[in-house]
């Protein structure tokens, strides 16, 4: 028997496989993170693998589809389901890109700590919003409805062996690669000679519409791998010919901790497509969609960390437009070393970052009663705290990351009030509840708090 853990790690690799003989500069870009981490790994040893060993974090990648309707969304729920990956985050690009984005999503991923120790395959997933008239008017809507109704993304073979796994926790081995064939080739590009006319009427609102809904099928759109130090990745690839975007989305590099999450990319590449034109003749094309994607995780924020993380992206793009001639990485370093504790400690003591705390087997043994507080176990030697990676996404991370691998900006119609999407609804279309990421780094945390309550004898929970 093969179980979820197993699907899902035989599933990413089996996908990173196919999307490097898709796109050639992808293995590039696996090939420059891995050497990137190995010399991080040789330089500050044990400090390296402080956010994840380097065997997780070599392994570990995220993808990105996108999909067209609630129905199609809710079967990719199912196919992630049976990899023990559940909805988590609503993501609103549509507010959060400057250019034409019509799109909502969530991630995909393990919840458990365990699970996602074994492997942390998570899928960035993306919804196109139809029923948004700052996009689509109500003939472009009812058109590109209809469209998408008359496609079929996910075999019943593949969502019948999906809900087996789910239901089960496991397939048998025969199962399991059939589910996996299947699966991965449900997003592979397809052959299929796409519309020429049908996909240029939807990118002239937005090349992301035109991507989901101008074909007939889906495709793993970007895989990303994580590195160690995202900086040196990008000049390596620089160095080796190959255009990135122009900046690292997400926080600056500064002297504190890493946070959150950065992010960078290889520019989307021309890649050969069969057309079909309004006569019928078939054409060779290209279309630019698809691109290479790296991140760098950090420390998970608490609520209030991030509010503060938010405020300072607002105070960057106040100092950038009043000092346009000024770098804005520069700006952004020295904001945030003005606003942020630059230790792992005050981040922590100041409420601002998740760590697990775990009692200190090496803890003074005089007969000494452990103190009450939080920060006198720390600081006394009777706990440690253990930074708890973030598993998630920033939206405006997201929809800088497909802005800068857009052609144009398309077309908006900000006079129209936009159509309300949100987690509640997203959840109402999954039919399974989409997690708040921030409620699961607490639990998290509370988790351990409670057993280094119970480790240590303490009357009470320490804070």
């Amino acid at each position: 028997m093969i179980s979820q853990w197993q699907l899902r790690a035989a599933f990413a690799r089996r996908l990173s496989d196919m999307y490097g003989r898709e796109v050639p500069a992808y293995t590039t870009l696996v090939d420059v993170s891995r050497e990137v981490n190995e010399d991080v790994l040789r330089a500050r040893g044990a400090d390296a693998e402080r956010l994840g060993s380097i065997g997780r974090v070599t392994a570990e990648r995220h993808g990105a589809i996108r999909v067209g309707t609630p129905a199609e969304l809710q079967q990719v729920a199912r196919i992630f389901g049976a990899l023990g990956m559940h909805p988590v985050g609503f993501y609103d690009l549509r507010e959060a890109a400057a250019s034409a984005v019509p799109v909502v999503s969530t991630a995909f991923r393990p919840v458990d700590g365990e699970e996602l120790a074994r492997n942390p395959f998570r899928v960035f997933t993306s919804l196109l919003t139809p029923a948004d008239p700052r996009f689509f008017d109500d003939d472009l809507r009812a058109r590109l409805e209809n469209f998408l109704a008359g496609r079929r993304l996910f075999p019943p073979e593949l969502l019948d062996l999906a809900d087996r796994a789910e239901a089960a926790g496991e397939l048998p081995e025969a199962d399991a690669e059939r589910f996996l064939h299947l699966a991965v080739q449900a997003f592979e590009l397809s052959p299929e000679p796409v519309d020429q006319a049908w996909y240029e009427t939807l990118e002239r609102v937005s090349a992301v519409a035109a991507d989901i809904g101008g074909v007939r099928s889906t495709h793993i759109n970007h895989l990303t791998p994580r590195v160690l130090d995202i900086d040196e990745l990008y000049r390596r690839m620089t160095a080796r010919g190959i255009e990135m975007i122009d900046t690292i989305q997400g926080p600056p590099r500064w002297q504190g901790p890493d946070v959150l999450l950065r992010q960078t990319s290889f520019r989307a590449l021309a890649e050969p497509r069969a057309l079909r034109t309004p006569d019928g003749e078939v054409v060779s094309g290209a279309l630019r969609v698809r691109f290479g994607e790296v991140e760098a995780r950090g420390i998970a924020l608490t609520r209030r960390g991030r509010a503060r993380y938010d405020a300072l992206l607002v105070r960057v793009d106040e100092e950038a437009a009043r000092r346009p001639g000024d770098d804005r990485a520069d700006l952004a370093r020295t904001l945030w070393a003005g606003e942020l504790p630059d230790t792992e400690q005050e981040l922590a003591a100041q409420g601002l970052a998740h760590f697990t705390y775990h009692a200190e087997p090496g803890r003074p043994h005089d007969g000494s009663r452990p103190p009450a507080a939080l920060h006198d176990l720390l600081a006394q030697g009777w706990a440690r705290a253990e930074p708890v990676v973030y598993e998630d996404f920033l939206p405006r991370s997201a929809a800088g990351i497909f802005q800068s691998n857009l052609s144009d900006g398309g077309s908006r119609n900000n006079e129209q009030q936009g159509a309300a999407y949100d987690s509640d609804w997203l959840s109402g279309v999954l039919g399974r509840d989409v997690l708040d990421p921030f409620d699961l780094y607490e639990e998290q945390q509370d988790r351990s708090l409670a057993q280094l309550t119970r480790d240590l004898g303490l009357d009470r929970t320490p804070r």
